[in-house]
């Protein structure tokens, strides 16, 4: 029987935690912004919610490549799901081969194809980078199946995974910063 939840403590050296926390500050600081409730560009702002900002990492970053070592081994090891990558967007693993549906007939028909082929989340993930004596509050609360809750350790450097169908919240920071790298993996659609 599968675990809904799975983690592992990487035991990670504290400088290698630094790094990643400098390299996404010095790359994608610029770029965070509020976090929407209600899911991407269509969700809107509610700091009663979720008062949180975010940055989007590329699947092609180096971090990512660290992520999906611990999700292909979570995956191997507990869920056995059909997993194609990260979260990033069509865009990003899909380039149109007939732009503007000029093009010929197989072509177009490729472009129908792949952005009609519906890829679904099917694991979350998410990195603890702060340590957890800095900050208050801020636990990762999931409900497993007859609903009852339990919470994520807070070590740093843990990655937690999870079905992405599970019940999860963050509770509220009452003081200090809670940082993490959170994403999710995709696949097709279960049957």
């Amino acid at each position: 029987m599968a675990f809904q939840s799975i983690w592992y403590f990487t035991d990670l050296n504290p400088k290698i935690i630094e790094i990643v926390e400098e390299d996404l500050a010095q790359n994608f600081d610029s770029q965070l912004q509020d976090s929407k409730v209600g899911g991407g560009d269509y969700g809107t702002v509610d700091k009663d919610k979720r008062n949180a900002k975010n940055a989007w990492v590329p699947t092609n970053h180096w971090i990512a490549g660290f992520v999906w070592h611990y999700v292909q081994r979570a995956n191997r090891e507990n869920f056995l799901y059909d997993l194609t990558n990260i979260d990033a967007g069509l865009s990003s693993y899909y380039k149109p081969q007939a732009p503007g549906n000029r093009g010929h007939g197989s072509q177009i028909a490729e472009d129908f194809i792949n952005e009609n082929c519906e890829k679904v989340r099917k694991l979350s993930f998410s990195l603890l980078l702060s340590d957890p004596d800095t900050y208050e509050g801020g636990n990762l609360q999931l409900l497993d199946e007859t609903g009852k809750s339990y919470i994520a350790p807070r070590q740093r450097g843990t990655i937690i995974l999870f079905d992405s169908r599970t019940q999860h919240r963050v509770l509220k920071v009452k003081s200090g910063v809670r940082k993490s790298l959170v994403g999710w993996c995709v696949g097709p659609r279960f049957k």
